[in-house]
């Protein structure tokens, strides 16, 4: 229920859906006796979104999220396992076109082929269910399998957990089934702005798993840097609305070991 319930509820919550709802709801009080709220909520609109087209607040935002926990730049001697955490691949398009459709963060992809190849040892695990509730038989894990052929992986050592539709799930099902022992060091790797949500998860599960985040959308050294586009700063607010409500969601529902996890 949770899972159906955070889904589409979020549809209400995007920013981007609500800021289209809110300049319905103005432009039809324009035509009531309710004109001046109107006009009100629509300076209010303009006033939001020539701040978010302007104004790297989301920016700034995923800086802050994406250095919670510093980039690997040393590799462990020894690495037991490694966990890739899904929402990089649409089954959807993967089936219709009968090839892998990489939707985005290709870099844990990337990190997944060469750590797996650094470490020839180590237990693999991708895990990503059916993240649409709509089409529960769609699973990412069921169309990863060509790409990871053709970037030269033994399948034979990759494990797939199918089961897991978000981060709480992941951590918990993944650990199941890896059921990693005292002493072994494992590594996740996920986007970097979210690992604090997916390590908070994993610690929550029980799991001291060391981070390993990939795909950064800001530099090291956040500078703020004005620009003037609408649609790029809609997006980037409505991703890390999400993040923040995620964070904030799994820790109040007892998903996560703290508010805003840090190494």
């Amino acid at each position: 229920m949770f899972f159906e319930l955070s889904k589409y509820l979020w549809i209400l919550a995007n920013p981007a859906n609500l800021f289209l709802v809110l300049l319905v709801v103005s432009s039809v009080l324009l035509a009531t006796r309710w004109h001046k709220g109107g006009r009100r909520l629509l300076k209010l609109l303009v006033l939001v979104g020539v701040l978010i087209s302007t104004v790297p607040f989301s920016s700034w935002g995923f800086w802050v999220l994406e250095n919670r926990f510093p980039k690997m730049t040393m590799l462990p001697d020894r690495v037991d396992g490694i966990v890739v955490a899904g929402g990089i691949i649409d089954p959807g398009r993967s089936r219709d076109r009968g090839q892998p459709v990489i939707s985005g963060a290709v870099e844990r992809l990337v990190a997944m082929v060469k750590l797996a190849k650094h470490y020839p040892n180590a237990k693999v695990i991708f895990s990503g269910g059916a993240g649409d509730p709509s089409q529960p038989d769609l699973k990412e894990a069921h169309y990863i399998a060509p790409f990871l052929v053709d970037m030269g992986l033994n399948l034979d050592r990759i494990l797939y957990e199918d089961r897991a539709r978000n981060t709480a799930e992941n951590a918990q099902i993944t650990m199941e089934m890896a059921q990693p022992k005292e002493g072994e060091t494992w590594l996740l790797v996920t986007s970097a702005f979210h690992m604090p949500r997916a390590m908070g998860t994993f610690r929550k599960a029980g799991w001291r798993i060391e981070a390993y985040p990939v795909d950064y959308n800001t530099s090291p050294n956040f500078k703020w840097q004005f620009f003037f586009n609408f649609s790029s700063g809609l997006m980037k607010v409505s991703h890390f609305v999400h993040e923040v409500v995620g964070l904030i969601v799994y820790k109040v529902t007892g998903r996560s070991q703290s508010f805003f996890p840090k190494p």
